[in-house]
């Protein structure tokens, strides 16, 4: 199943849908001339991404009044703000530790769709918590067959997205690089997009483990003076039927240095910030908007702020 933010990133790991977003903002074209200006590709495959994009809402197609029976696209603004996804994913991808990545090619291609296969199965969720083996990973995700968890850790590891960890013998260990944590930006502006153009029945719930893969993901990335310590409670409130349902992790930092990071909530904290998705995504993704509530130690819970938000402002 599609997690919160696979829509967006999907669409945009289709090299085809990337040129094609970039010469429709342009300007309108007609079929034949926009199949032109994306390299020319065969007919039928042209048809089927300009029908998907114009389902998807991102471009539209209308006729044109001087030339009777003929039609031409243009991008629309859900288009226009999926491109800014597209410039927070590429500079993600130039940040690639192989070396830069250009958006729309078939590099880009692949580690998107390793990153959003991982995102949406909970790989990532797990293998961010901690190091985890292939057997591990096989108890922790059940749903998900072994030979297929084993394609979806190959790709993430040949994407340069997780890495081997020395381990106690029993199965090789893989933990997140830190250009997958990096990855949260371009996850949140995508769910972030979503949130803004799909109805509430279209678009991916944002849920527990999306929550909670979220804040492992983007905590240990944090810059903290070297001195801070302290301990802070971040959750956010999510879909739970007739009552709040609150997810999220206790955090923990001694030293600058984050020495635990639990998705466990109950416990002492010295602050909290807390939330609905939009305002924690917004945060995650440099969209000004809702704010968030904080409480307790207010210096503590504003560095916390302060240090999430530059996650999206300082070039990965």
């Amino acid at each position: 199943m599609m997690r919160a933010g696979g829509e967006a990133l999907s669409l945009l790991a289709a090299p085809l849908n990337v040129h094609i977003l970039q010469t429709l903002e342009e300007e309108p074209k007609a079929l034949l001339d926009l199949r032109r200006a994306v390299g020319s590709p065969p007919q039928s495959t042209m048809r089927l991404y300009s029908r998907n994009l114009t389902e998807r809402g991102v471009i539209d197609r209308r006729r044109r009044a001087e030339f009777p029976g003929s039609a031409e696209y243009e991008i629309t603004a859900a288009g226009r703000d999926l491109l800014g996804v597209a410039r927070v994913l590429e500079e993600w991808l130039q940040a690639s530790p192989d070396g830069p990545i250009q958006l729309g090619t078939p590099s880009s291609k692949s580690a998107t769709k390793a990153l959003v296969e991982g995102w949406s199965t909970n790989v990532i969720r797990a293998i961010a918590a901690r190091p985890l083996s292939l057997t591990e990973l096989n108890r922790l995700i059940p749903k998900v067959s072994y030979p297929s968890l084993e394609r979806r850790l190959g790709a993430l590891r040949l994407a340069s997205l997780v890495e081997a960890h020395q381990g106690d013998g029993r199965g090789t260990p893989y933990v997140a690089t830190e250009w997958l944590r990096r990855a949260i930006v371009p996850l949140a502006s995508a769910a972030a997009w979503e949130r803004r153009y799909r109805s509430e029945s279209q678009a991916q719930p944002i849920g527990r483990l999306d929550v909670e893969a979220a804040f492992l993901l983007a905590v240990p990335l944090m810059e903290v003076p070297a001195d801070f310590e302290g301990k802070a409670r971040l959750s956010v409130e999510i879909q739970g039927g007739s009552s709040p349902v609150f997810a999220g992790v206790l955090v923990c930092w001694e030293d600058g240095r984050v020495i635990s990071c639990s998705s466990r909530l109950e416990g002492e904290a010295e602050a909290w910030v807390s939330g609905s998705p939009v305002a924690w995504l917004n945060r995650l993704s440099a969209v000004s908007g809702r704010s968030l509530e904080i409480g307790g130690d207010i210096a503590l819970a504003e560095q916390i702020l302060s240090g999430l938000g530059a996650l999206a402002t300082v070039s990965v």
